[in-house]
């Protein structure tokens, strides 16, 4: 049976797009030119990063979900979804390659009055010009007069079930005012909320001030971090009471890094960079090794040595509650502690096991006996089945970078 929509990226935004999709009642195909995640799918296997489970798997499966390698099936849908990855280059700036490489595919195939839409976060004109030129040029057709192409930034919270695609709305800025209105019908099947922007530069840039908010905040409240502990001031209480304020106020927290897909875009091409995120980069990318400075601070105040000390890292993965390592900071401060002669080990009950330079770090398997028996205990990542009260109480030393432990129960950043 022919898809409806095909959604070309199968990684971790494409593939809960296609559940949205196919929850709706969608017949959806997922296309990706790499094999092991579509084998993976079709056997029912949740992806390794958490963002689905493997009953969701199977309910998209019984929904009528297909994965494929084939990109013939791209010539057979109405709607299709580019959602490949746009990592940062070398150069700061966002690689298009995968994009590129997408359009193409899909080009092939084109067919008349095919609904295209972009989600991959990309530099602003990229719709209009690198997709549209790839399209245009590999169908023979154009942009606006025979098929609709439009851009809808991806707005993701994995691991948070609500608001969930329906309570999410979705931003779209088409070429031609056709383009929007048949994207708004497409989004407008699972989602509550259409939002038009005035064109695919407006729409662009809304998800490049979305990731850019958010990093340049956590950097700002990063810096206050150290600057609290400089001066002996409690910034989560202080934080505590600042969220009081009903207006021109929004609480971030500190935290040993700043993980996850959304990466600060400080570069657009040949356009100036963006100081203010250059800078707040600049602040996040420090702090993993400010926490290994606290963490020998610590030890050393306490009679004891970085070199030779058992370190237990607690909690590995970017973001509480989910497999996903993607920017996690834990890397580089386990890294930085084997520098410094540590004996590392971690625990993560979302992770079964961890490298960091190619070396298996000790997986702690009783969580208790390996907190009391560690030099130091380091909270990375707060998972909900952490005890934390508990996990004060056997420690000899804690150290929590993400403020989620009593008042006075442990060493905070």
């Amino acid at each position: 049976m022919p898809a409806d929509l095909a959604v070309i990226g199968l990684g971790h935004h494409g593939l809960p797009l296609a559940q949205a999709a196919t929850a709706a009642g969608i017949a959806t195909v997922g296309f990706d030119t790499d094999p092991r995640p579509v084998a993976e799918l079709a056997a029912g296997r949740p992806p390794v990063d958490g963002s689905l489970t493997a009953s969701e798997i199977r309910r998209m499966l019984s929904g009528g979900f297909r994965a494929t390698t084939s990109p013939v099936e791209l010539g057979r849908v109405r709607t299709a979804v580019l959602c490949a990855p746009t990592p940062l280059g070398p150069d700061g700036a966002l690689d298009l390659t995968a994009v590129g490489d997408a359009a193409r595919a899909l080009a092939a195939r084109l067919r008349p009055h095919t609904t295209v839409l972009l989600e991959s976060p990309v530099p602003p004109g990229t719709t209009e010009g690198l997709l549209r030129g790839l399209l245009e040029d590999g169908s023979g057709l154009r942009a606006g007069r025979d098929f609709h192409l439009a851009y809808s930034p991806g707005r993701l919270d994995p691991g948070n079930r609500l608001p969930g695609p329906a309570g999410t709305p979705k931003v779209i800025g088409g070429l031609t005012p056709a383009c929007t209105e048949s994207a708004a019908a497409f989004y407008g099947r699972f989602t509550d909320k259409v939002v038009r922007a005035r064109g695919p530069r407006e729409a662009e840039t809304v998800k490049l001030l979305e990731t850019n908010f958010r990093h340049v905040n956590i950097a700002l409240v990063n810096e206050m971090a150290v600057l609290c502990h400089e001066l002996g001031v409690d910034l989560w209480d202080v934080i505590r009471c600042a969220e009081t304020k009903p207006f021109g106020f929004q609480a971030f927290r500190p935290g040993p890094g700043v993980g996850g897909h959304g990466v600060p875009v400080e570069r657009l091409g040949t356009h100036r960079p963006l100081r203010l995120v250059e800078l707040a980069g600049q602040v996040n990318q420090r702090m993993p090794r400010y926490v290994v400075q606290r963490a020998a601070a610590l030890l050393n105040e306490h009679g004891k040595s970085a070199r030779g000390a058992r370190i237990l890292l607690l909690g590995i993965t970017y973001k509480p509650d989910l497999a996903d390592r993607e920017g996690s900071p834990a890397e580089e401060i386990a890294g930085r502690l084997m520098d410094l002669g540590a004996a590392v080990s971690f625990h993560d009950p979302h992770v079964p096991d961890w490298r960091v330079r190619d070396l298996p770090v000790p997986r702690a398997d009783s969580l208790y006996e390996a907190a009391a028996h560690a030099d130091l205990t380091l909270l990375l990542q707060h998972h909900r089945v952490y005890d934390l009260q508990g996990l004060a109480v056997k420690a000899q030393l804690l150290l929590d970078t993400r403020g989620a432990t009593p008042a006075g129960t442990a060493h905070r950043l």
